[in-house]
């Protein structure tokens, strides 16, 4: 955070609310003209302080809004057990987030389904085919009280 100054959060903050805005719009939000803006947007891009553009679907839109949070533990965990669980993870596409956690459980899953049938179904046949899997609790959302797609600064 070092070299940022007041305008770089300010185009952070604001292409972290929308990320469609063209330079020219940025430009005016920020009170600069189109050229420093977009060098600034570059800059902050190759330092890594904007990873990726994404956009937010609706999952419920998408059959996909039961949500999950299964807590995982390994039954050993060492770098290549941990390693190797993290990358069969990366791979499963009904797990939007993964966290390695401190505590009771080794991981913390987020995990979109469709229903409740479903998700026994991705227990069994997904999750319960990894072999360093020891144990998992599983919470069910029940509503969405907060949902932020960006980091506060």
């Amino acid at each position: 955070m070092d070299t940022l100054d007041k305008t770089d959060l300010q185009i952070l903050r604001i292409l972290q609310n929308n990320s469609k805005l063209t330079t020219k719009e940025l430009a005016v939000h920020v009170n600069l003209s189109t050229t420093p803006v977009f060098e600034r947007v570059k800059r902050l891009e190759t330092e890594g302080y904007i990873k990726k553009y994404v956009a937010i679907l609706d999952a419920e839109k998408l059959n996909c809004g039961f949500v999950v949070f299964c807590s995982v533990k390994l039954k050993r965990l060492n770098r290549d057990i941990a390693a190797e669980f993290t990358r069969i993870v990366r791979n499963i596409p009904e797990v939007s987030e993964c966290y390695n956690v401190s505590g009771e459980y080794d991981y913390l899953l987020k995990i979109h389904a469709p229903g409740m049938k479903y998700y026994q179904e991705f227990i069994l046949n997904v999750l319960g085919t990894i072999d360093s899997l020891g144990s998992l609790r599983s919470t069910f959302v029940m509503a969405e009280v907060k949902y932020n797609h960006g980091v506060s600064i």
